[in-house]
């Protein structure tokens, strides 16, 4: 093994986290700080803007493999950060400082989670998603985004926000949106190559590679983008971030992706939905039990629980 190859790696995988945790607080101060100014709820920012941006890691991975002929890769891809959205993501940022919930949230984006899970993996059944199935996946999505205009029309009052957003110029605000998303992607690019030749100057197999630090490496910028919103009090954000990333990523990248090429659907993948549809019932329950809040105790649970799950497709 060469040594200096070695530590250049780790010198880039702690570059590449540097740069998630300075692109995630410059882009929650933004996007929170956009969201104050024009009198949007933040929940519509985290379900949108911020959601759409850090999924790119799954975008770019799962519409490239469609692309290149590799379609087998994107379901896998989109649903096991799916799971690791859930139960790994909001798990440590609840174990962190638990995060309050809205009550919309609960009972209207959650509930919607659920049923677009539940919809690919009907979708998938018959081994494939074909065109007709991404015609219906961006259906749902358009249906999707028609919601998300009319509550934040419908609600214009900024209330919190104004006070937890920094006051900053607009200009400023979308500047650190920008350069926040940049750095998320570049980081996450980074941290993903540097890891993996890590492993493999460990000696480490591809499928133990794939299964841990390419799942968790397109998750990273969630991962980082929710806990710095969690801990700054910008809650809104940090669940609306990890729902609206899981919605787009099933109907967006999905529907996209099967636009562009049939996409098989192994079946081992739906042990695999089913757990995805398992980790949205239970946020939903410990939400509902939390009284709209996300507690210490139900992110231990959900971090058990994915090791649980880790163990099983092992």
């Amino acid at each position: 093994m060469d040594i200096l190859q070695f530590f250049l790696q780790i010198i880039l995988l702690a570059l590449g986290f540097v740069l998630l945790i300075k692109g995630a607080d410059r882009f929650v101060d933004g996007s929170s700080s956009v969201a104050a100014r024009f009198g949007i709820p933040q929940l519509v920012i985290g379900l949108t803007i911020v959601a759409m941006g850090t999924s790119a890691p799954e975008a770019a991975v799962s519409i490239t493999a469609a692309f290149s002929g590799n379609a087998d890769i994107t379901v896998g891809n989109i649903v096991g950060s799916n799971i690791l959205n859930i139960l790994i993501i909001l798990g440590l940022s609840s174990v962190i400082v638990p995060i309050a919930v809205a009550r919309s949230t609960v009972k209207y984006e959650m509930p919607f989670m659920i049923l677009v899970t539940a919809l690919l993996l009907l979708l998938g059944l018959d081994g494939t998603l074909g065109f007709a199935d991404g015609i219906i996946m961006i259906a749902f999505f358009a249906a999707y985004l028609t919601y998300l205009f009319l509550m934040a029309k419908r609600d214009k009052a900024v209330q919190h926000e104004e006070e937890s957003a920094k006051q900053i110029s607009l200009p400023k605000a979308v500047v650190f949106v920008i350069i926040g998303l940049a750095m998320i992607i570049l980081g996450s690019s980074v941290t993903v190559n540097a890891a993996s030749s890590i492993a493999e100057m460990l000696g480490m197999n591809e499928r133990f590679i794939g299964l841990t630090v390419v799942a968790l490496g397109t998750s990273l910028p969630e991962l980082f983008t929710s806990v710095s919103a969690a801990r700054k009090g910008n809650a809104d954000i940090a669940i609306g971030n990890i729902v609206g990333s899981n919605i787009f990523n099933i109907l967006f990248i999905c529907g996209i992706s099967a636009l562009i090429i049939p996409v098989p659907f192994a079946q081992n993948f739906v042990f695999d939905m089913i757990v995805a549809i398992a980790a949205a019932i239970l946020l939903t329950i410990c939400c509902i039990i939390g009284k709209h809040q996300l507690k210490r105790w139900a992110g231990v649970l959900m971090l058990v629980l994915y090791a649980v799950y880790f163990a099983a497709i092992i």
